[in-house]
């Protein structure tokens, strides 16, 4: 039983069918003749998707190979080679934006990127956000970046006054989408967002492809040089993993999207399951997708093999930092007790499981819990 959503999904039969009917659509989108002429209409369309499915307009998107990407372009081809900036990220954001910043501080000018303090939750101090802002001000470029939810503990970030904050400075934010995208939707014109970026593999199309949105005053520095997507992203276009998530997110229905088996499963480990506690924000707050737990006294990491064993994916955290064996920098951000800061797993699912699978990963989750605990 797949219980790892958050680090990728699984193609819907009609993402499927759709690429398996483009399979033969081979040309290059460049080309002058008919059939890339075809290939360059597939592009348009699937943009004409992805706009309305994020309320954008279609000449704001640009398509680059990940989320990863996205991150990398935004916050490096806004700070370009500036002379005059500032930049406040997530402390708790997503490994590529982390070492994105980094990249800024040690190519351009140090100390001047600095993180968003959190609380043992990891939701942000806005006060003392709004306070080290204030004070940067007059930098010439001026650039918050963070994720909407972070995708290891689920929590949620009040995004609506982080860039009301943040616009008050007349600041530009950056808001990296993919560990919540597939759970809460997105109006980047109601938001008043300046940036935004996502992964289609979080969406159930194909890997390889990232979307980033930005206003059409922003400019950028390229990421790749070349003549694609604005000339921001080089490169020949992937025209099927492009067209996967122009497919995916065309009917994307927000309204099946409840806590309700998140709340069944978090339930019952607080009810049978002992010396066990949540992560990061509470139920109401967090993904609703999203668990992640603390089991005391045993590792997450033996506790996810065990459970593979009998059948069940999970993870102990980001996908991009497995076999990483530092603790998560999530988790050392929001100050999490040492003892106890390996003996997490973290559960993402679907939505669409039923109550008797439920049941049974349950009580195969109890049995192998009480056998690392040593207990008969």
């Amino acid at each position: 039983m797949y219980l790892d959503n958050a680090s990728t999904t699984p193609l819907t039969p009609q993402v499927k069918n759709y690429i398996i009917s483009l399979l033969d659509t081979y040309q290059n989108p460049s080309s002058m003749y008919q059939s890339g002429v075809n290939a360059k209409q597939i592009i348009a369309t699937a943009r004409n998707n992805v706009a309305k499915f994020i309320k954008a307009n279609p000449e704001d998107i640009i398509f680059t190979s990940s989320g990863s990407a996205s991150n990398n372009l935004a916050i490096q081809g806004f700070i370009g080679n500036a002379m005059s900036y500032f930049m406040m990220y997530s402390p708790i954001a997503h490994k590529s934006m982390i070492k994105c910043v980094e990249n800024v501080e040690n190519c351009i000018h140090p100390h001047q990127c600095q993180s968003i303090p959190v609380d043992k939750h990891g939701f942000f101090d806005l006060k003392e956000f709004e306070n080290k802002l204030k004070s940067h001000c007059n930098t010439d470029r001026l650039l918050v970046a963070l994720d909407y939810a972070n995708s290891e503990i689920g929590t949620i970030q009040k995004i609506k006054e982080v860039i009301e904050i943040t616009h008050k400075y007349n600041g530009i934010v950056y808001l990296d989408c993919t560990g919540s995208i597939s759970q809460i939707s997105i109006d980047v014109k109601a938001l008043d967002v300046d940036m935004a970026g996502f992964s289609a593999h979080k969406l159930s199309a194909l890997k390889g492809v990232g979307v980033l949105y930005k206003k059409k005053y922003i400019e950028l520095e390229p990421l790749i040089y070349g003549s694609q997507e604005q000339g921001l992203f080089g490169g020949t276009e992937n025209v099927l993993g492009i067209a996967a998530l122009g497919k995916a997110v065309e009917n994307y229905d927000y309204s099946s999207v409840t806590s309700n088996n998140r709340d069944y499963i978090y339930n019952y480990i607080k009810n049978n399951i002992p010396d066990s506690y949540l992560v990061g924000a509470d139920l109401k707050h967090r993904l609703p997708h999203n668990l992640y737990i603390c089991f005391k006294g045993i590792q997450g990491e033996s506790l996810m093999i065990l459970l593979d064993m009998n059948g069940y994916q999970v993870s102990t955290g980001s996908a991009c930092t497995s076999g990483d064996l530092t603790p998560s920098s999530t988790l050392l951000a929001i100050k999490m007790n040492k003892e106890n800061i390996n003996s997490c797993i973290r559960i993402t699912l679907n939505g669409n499981e039923e109550i008797k699978e439920l049941n049974k990963f349950c009580t195969t989750l109890k049995k192998c819990v009480e056998t690392l605990r040593g207990i008969k």
